[in-house]
């Protein structure tokens, strides 16, 4: 997820978890097999309480007074002396509002929590997403063995929930991959720790669907399904995004994209620990194909029917590793509400002025629907 520039955009990942993609540099796969480890802004060691921080686990500090009703802020950016950003509860601003708690569990496909669950994050100037904003975002992960036996869950790309049992994605994730080698965790948020007050959810990937014709050279058709070993768990953290109907034209300024990925592209490029989001507008295709014509792909370029366009503003930017991810504009009329407009595909440089390419998802959900009818699962993804 970038916000500052770099090269190619999408793709796959390769930071270890144990948990998720590291904060560490370097996005070849297979390369790292290191613990997540503390990178950039977030600071690993505290530097003592203030007169408005206290430690505390963070489930005491719902409204930033401990033990009280409501939910916190967390300012992920502050020095403290707790093991955690989490653990660290201070006084909240006199001109903040508290935050209603939304109700638990399944409230419906699409449902945004703009605020967070349970806390509030301040101080996320790196666009770091709230803790369950998107509860339908998925790691897929792989899982690799050391020497030592040590079994690794390594990040690999991002996905969508779209329903309890299935998991959307790009098919140049999961191309030629074992299912059994692949994992797929909803919930995660914080890669680097624990704590936080929804556990996420693993599940072994069962079966990978590939569309019948996506082409590797050009990425068409570029979308998959993965189908779990025993459905998710509805929860506040855990839910699904809602679909267009087929082949619905989206032009919105309203549309966020969010994953893991890499600042930028290349050896520079960091994996995000935190989940961070993005907003982008929908491109049209005309002006979307005119700035694609001035890069390298030349003035005979032409964008497949399967895909769309979003960004082209400069630092703002799906990356290497947000490969899979998903694309969501609000639904027109119901505030915080949103559908999946596009999967993270490619893109000429990450953070550049030249718009991102993405899986047209509405051009599929004919695909998507008759595969679910093969399975014998009713789609809940409609609204």
């Amino acid at each position: 997820m970038n916000e500052t520039g770099g090269g190619d955009g999408g793709g796959g990942g390769g930071g270890p978890v144990d948990g998720a993609p590291t904060g560490g540099g370097g996005g070849d796969e297979g390369t790292a097999v290191s613990r997540p480890t503390t990178e950039g802004n977030f600071v690993p060691e505290g530097v003592g309480p203030t007169e408005d921080c206290v430690c505390v686990s963070f489930y005491l500090c719902p409204n930033n007074s401990i033990l009280t009703d409501g939910s916190g802020l967390l300012d992920i950016r502050r020095p403290e002396i707790c093991d955690s950003y989490m653990d660290v509860c201070c006084k909240e601003p006199p001109t903040e509002q508290p935050i209603t708690l939304p109700p638990k569990g399944h409230r419906g496909c699409g449902t945004r929590n703009p605020d967070g669950i349970g806390f509030r994050i301040t101080g996320n100037l790196d666009n770091e997403a709230q803790y369950g904003e998107f509860p339908w975002m998925i790691a897929v992960l792989r899982t690799e063995e050391l020497s030592d036996g040590t079994i690794l869950k390594v990040y690999h790309c991002g996905g969508a929930l779209i329903h309890r049992n299935v998991v959307l994605t790009a098919a140049h994730c999961v191309q030629g991959k074992n299912a059994s080698f692949l994992k797929v965790r909803a919930g995660e948020w914080d890669t680097q720790t624990m704590k936080e007050m929804f556990p996420h959810q693993d599940r072994d990937v069962a079966r990978i669907i590939i569309h019948e014709e996506y082409y590797a050279g050009g990425l068409f058709n570029d979308i998959a399904l993965l189908v779990v070993s025993e459905p998710f768990t509805y929860d506040d953290n855990v839910d699904i995004v809602c679909l267009p109907t087929p082949n619905d034209v989206i032009l919105s300024k309203n549309c966020f994209a969010s994953g893991w990925g890499k600042d930028v592209f290349g050896k520079e490029g960091k994996y995000q620990v935190i989940l961070k989001k993005v907003e982008l507008p929908i491109v049209a295709r005309k002006p979307c194909v005119d700035a694609l014509r001035k890069t390298r792909l030349g003035n005979h370029f032409r964008l497949h029917p399967s895909f769309i366009c979003a960004g082209g503003e400069y630092g703002k930017d799906t990356c290497k590793g947000d490969g899979g991810s998903p694309l969501v504009c609000e639904i027109p009329g119901q505030q915080y509400r949103y559908q999946q407009v596009g999967i993270v595909a490619w893109g000429i440089g990450c953070g550049q002025d030249t718009p991102a390419v993405y899986v047209n998802v509405a051009h599929f959900r004919n695909w998507i629907d008759i595969n679910l009818r093969r399975l014998n699962l009713q789609p809940e993804y409609n609204y």
